[in-house]
């Protein structure tokens, strides 16, 4: 007997005329293409390569649009940003050895942060593999274990018939919580031969649920119930699983103040009443983690960054939920709940009992005139005064993504909102290629870009990359003549730094050399120079020559 849901899966008519008589001139490559059409792609990031040519010969035949960048670790970056800011799929196209090392630092990265990148890259032909030293061009050994240790799942194909399900498989484990980047391999002449399969038609690989037991998320809401001084810390996880309305929610039932992680800035309103906002660096912040009778950690391993480099001591009870198995209780002793944060998040709403505490709002208006009280004692007014022009000049619906450099430092705790950044891998370059793709994804507003002058030289190949696609990315380079922020910590470390002066070019005039508009900006020019940049359609540099100081940290017992 034939059950309803089995017809969905029967081939009509034109399905089976196509599949019996599948189009001429096809190769490997189109089953790649065609396979991430068919799971709902729509753009791929990539640079081309000899071993991965029968893919990109794929890409003109299919309705896929291709951004292509000039260094693979950038196109890895782009990609990364492309899956955060619409949490879909990134395809990102490699050929072998040198071209899939180059990316990464940028997988790296995006395992760091839950970006949902899925990477598929060439490998030498068939008779190569093994192990052997056959001498082909960009040989190793064993390719996908330099990609094991940094990517979330690792897929290899060896036939064409392999393909399909090797990227769905791919595809899935990429978009089950926790996100994060993934990795298929498939061999030069796999991708060239010629094909005779049937074209390939809509896939499924729909995500597993990750959803908390039932029990533990029962104690946890029992535990926030009772307590008189619970507190919430929301990390990345909020943010990736979409459940920052939840987490909202839930505070305002619980009157319990609200911290951000650097990697979950965006998930709690800034200005919110019970927002405690993101200063995980200053000790009156800490000190107020560790008084909370009950902590509810959602999306955050409490990493360095998180515990104000580890001085973080909990004195109450913790509760972590927590899509990365191997995040819980990692850091600290804790009810810990396997959950995808959205899910966890919903099981708590409907069990936990409402409380009112009226000292919350005070506790959270203490808090933060304390930071800014020790803030003004810094003489920092200049630092805080280009990190406000930045944010006054750009649009409120843009997104910013920043480099490792000393304004990013900055808007980690002090910018109002949502931004992107390097901080979970902490590798350089990461601003501008990320940028640009933020920008592939929606090219209908503008996106900032930051950046050191150091950190600038990574990603400065990627200004034709702008130029070629117009892309409406806004690069503002900070230049301090070096690695500014290693040159602070060495010369606190040792007296003075080494190995951090940089020679380094006119970006603008660099800039205007690649038909991208430039423009020499000063402190009390920064903010109109940059909301003219935002208003001119595609990409322009903005250049601040600068030297910006840190606050002082309070990990080391200073106050």
């Amino acid at each position: 007997m034939t059950h309803d849901h089995d017809l969905e899966l029967l081939p009509t008519a034109a399905q089976t005329e196509a599949a019996l008589n599948p189009p001429a001139g096809r190769n490997g490559g189109d089953l790649v293409v065609e396979t991430l059409h068919g799971l709902g792609a729509s753009t791929v990031f990539g640079l081309p390569g000899q071993h991965a040519l029968g893919m990109f010969d794929a890409l003109r035949r299919s309705d896929l649009r291709y951004v292509g960048l000039r260094v693979e670790n950038n196109a890895g970056f782009a990609a990364d940003a492309y899956g955060r800011v619409t949490g879909e799929v990134a395809p990102l196209l490699l050929s072998t050895g040198p071209g899939a090392l180059m990316s990464l630092a940028a997988l790296q990265e995006a395992a760091a942060a839950s970006a949902p990148v899925l990477a598929i890259g060439s490998q030498i032909p068939v008779a190569g593999l093994g192990g052997g030293r056959h001498g082909y061009l960009h040989e190793l050994r064993d390719q996908q274990a330099s990609f094991r240790d940094v990517v979330k799942s690792v897929h290899t194909v060896r036939t064409q018939s392999q393909i399909p399900s090797a990227i769905a498989a791919a595809w899935e484990s990429a978009l089950t919580a926790p996100h994060g980047p993934v990795w298929v391999e498939i061999p030069q002449d796999v991708l060239l031969a010629r094909t005779t399969l049937p074209v390939v038609t809509a896939m499924d690989a729909t995500p597993r649920d990750l959803v908390p037991r039932p029990e533990l998320t029962a104690v946890a809401a029992d535990l926030l119930s009772r307590a008189s001084r619970p507190v919430i810390i929301s990390g990345g996880g909020v943010v990736r699983s979409d459940a920052s309305g939840k987490l909202v929610a839930l505070a305002e039932r619980l009157d319990a103040p609200v911290v951000t992680t650097f990697g979950g800035k965006g998930a709690f309103p800034w200005e919110h009443p019970l927002s405690l906002q993101s200063w995980m660096e200053d000790r009156h912040t800490t000190d107020l983690l560790e008084d909370a009778d009950v902590l509810l950690v959602v999306g955050s391993g409490l990493g360095e960054l998180s515990s104000n480099y580890h001085t973080f001591a909990p004195r109450g009870r913790v509760i972590q939920i927590e899509a990365d198995a191997g995040k819980l209780e990692s850091n600290h002793p804790a009810l810990g709940i396997h959950g995808d944060a959205r899910l966890a998040l919903s099981a708590l709403l409907e069990t936990v009992a409402e409380r009112h505490d009226p000292s919350a709002p005070e506790r959270v208006a203490a808090l933060l005139s304390a930071v800014r009280e020790r803030l003004d004692g810094q003489d920092l007014a200049f630092e805080r005064e280009i990190l406000g022009s930045v944010r006054a000049a750009l649009p409120a619906s843009s997104p910013s993504f920043w480099d490792m450099t000393i304004l990013a430092y900055w808007a980690w705790s002090a910018w109002p909102g949502a931004l992107h950044s390097a901080q979970g891998a902490g590798g350089l370059g990461y601003g501008f290629p990320a940028a640009l793709g933020a920008a592939a994804a929606d090219p209908s507003k503008p996106v900032l870009a930051v950046s050191g002058d150091g950190g600038a030289m990574y990603s400065i190949a990627e200004l034709a990359t702008a130029k070629q696609y117009n892309l409406p990315v806004t690069w503002l380079i900070v230049d301090d003549g070096g690695y500014g922020i290693l040159r602070e910590y060495m010369t606190d470390a040792f007296g003075e730094a080494t190995a951090t002066e940089l020679s380094r070019p006119d970006f603008v005039a660099l800039a205007e050399s690649f038909g991208v508009s430039g423009v020499r900006t000063s402190p009390e020019t920064l903010r109109d120079d940059l909301a003219k940049a935002f208003a001119t359609p595609g990409p322009s540099v903005v250049v601040l020559p600068a030297l910006l100081k840190m606050f002082a940290p309070t990990h080391l017992g200073e106050s």
